[in-house]
């Protein structure tokens, strides 16, 4: 039987410069390909600081330095004693004495990307957090994350609707470090609880691919109008299905570009061509109707949809509605990022893998309201509904009876 070599522990100054990365933006991969350092072992390290990598500040000379803290960890692994680290550090004994005995983690490894962190907050002096301090201001984040508004959406709309009182606002980045950096109590869980990523980490999200069945001949995207692809009129709605459990069910979803108001399609029992084609027409005639009241036609203009076979019928949608369809490239979900990120919020409610066809009607005019009524950064936090409340109020034009 062969002898087992066990690796070394990655050397201080290897943590340190993983760390850098991770502030950097690096993404574990990355990190690995240059670092050598694999991806598993540069996630399990940010996870110990919950995804949240502390940027450096200025402190005061007499506290211990992030490098400071690294040099003792790199030197203690040496066996180095505690008067030496101090002469070597120009700090006294009984300073890395003391920030051995308070820094050590619970295995007894003394951990300086932890312990950094441990101190910074230590410095505070226990301050309690401002969620903690205000419970009027914890319980309206809680209510708008059982909504499931983001912190960065919550963060904005406390300044439109509470812009002249100063305990009533919160930086997004407070309420994710609630959520995220252990150790701040039971109000990180229940705010978790409520996050629309569940995730234990931070991280950037990735991307879509979609796929394609249209005839190459079929109206591009490249020749709609220049005001579509600039947003300077509403009217131009971006269009898809969201697919239920084994492809057997979907839901219709159309987005209106300018101000993000979504409308949401009842195909119980089927969703090819015919199926598809009838729903958006009888939308469009019927006029499209949600929490900003009803929408004239002189405000349906124009639908994008990807390559899918369920819009093989678009002359005769087009025909009959007098609205212009065009088609994205394939493999290209970008290019219609409005119903894009919509179809992703849709997952919180519609989840992979569940039986579309047994969502009434009213359950998806109620999913659409509340999208409509939730706030957008691009819009200074107003909602889709407010945006096209206005837009419509704007253009002049009658709404439907």
């Amino acid at each position: 039987m062969g002898v087992v070599v066990v690796p070394a522990a990655f050397d201080v100054a290897v943590k340190r410069d993983v760390f850098d990365r991770l502030r950097a933006g690096q993404r574990p991969v990355w990190i690995e390909a240059e670092t050598g350092v694999s991806a598993k072992l540069v996630r399990k390290w940010r996870a110990r600081v919950g995804g949240v990598i502390p940027a450096p500040v200025v402190v005061n000379a007499r506290y211990l330095s992030r490098d400071e803290r690294y040099e003792i960890a790199r030197l203690r692994d040496q066996q180095v004693g505690v008067r030496e680290i101090g002469r070597r550090l120009g700090r006294a004994p009984a300073t890395v004495s003391r920030e051995l005995r308070r820094n050590v983690a619970p295995r007894g490894r003394y951990e300086p990307e932890r312990a950094h962190s441990v101190a910074t907050r230590r410095r505070r002096r226990g301050r309690a957090r401002k969620l903690q301090r205000n419970p009027r201001l914890a319980a309206q984040v809680q209510a708008w994350l059982d909504q499931r508004l983001s912190p960065e959406q919550i963060a904005g709309r406390l300044r439109v609707e509470f812009g002249d009182d100063d305990s009533m606002q919160i930086s997004h980045e407070t309420i994710y470090q609630a959520i995220y950096v252990r150790g701040r109590g039971e109000l990180r869980r229940v705010l978790k609880a409520d996050l629309r990523s569940r995730r234990t980490v931070r991280r950037k999200q990735g991307s879509r691919r979609g796929g394609g069945a249209i005839s190459p001949d079929a109206p591009s995207i490249h020749d709609r109008p220049a005001d579509v692809e600039a947003r300077l009129v509403p009217g131009d709605w971006e269009g898809d299905l969201v697919i239920g459990a084994r492809g057997r069910s979907a839901v219709g979803t159309l987005v209106e570009r300018v101000s993000g108001y979504v409308c949401l399609l009842h195909l119980p029992a089927d969703h090819g061509t015919t199926a598809v084609t009838d729903a958006l027409i009888a939308s469009v005639s019927d006029g499209i109707t949600g929490a900003a009241g009803a929408i004239p036609a002189g405000l349906i203009r124009t639908l994008t949809w990807d390559r899918g076979y369920e819009m093989a019928d678009y002359a005769r949608f087009s025909n009959t509605s007098k609205v212009e369809v065009y088609f994205a490239d394939p493999y290209s979900p970008w290019q219609r990022g409005s119903n894009e990120n919509t179809n992703g919020l849709l997952r919180e409610y519609l989840p992979k893998g569940s039986d579309l066809s047994t969502v009434t009607a009213e359950k998806l005019t109620a999913i659409a309201d509340q999208l409509n009524t939730r706030p957008r950064k691009r819009h200074g936090y107003l909602t889709p509904s407010e945006v096209l409340a206005n837009l419509i109020k704007q253009a002049g034009v009658a709404t439907p009876p």
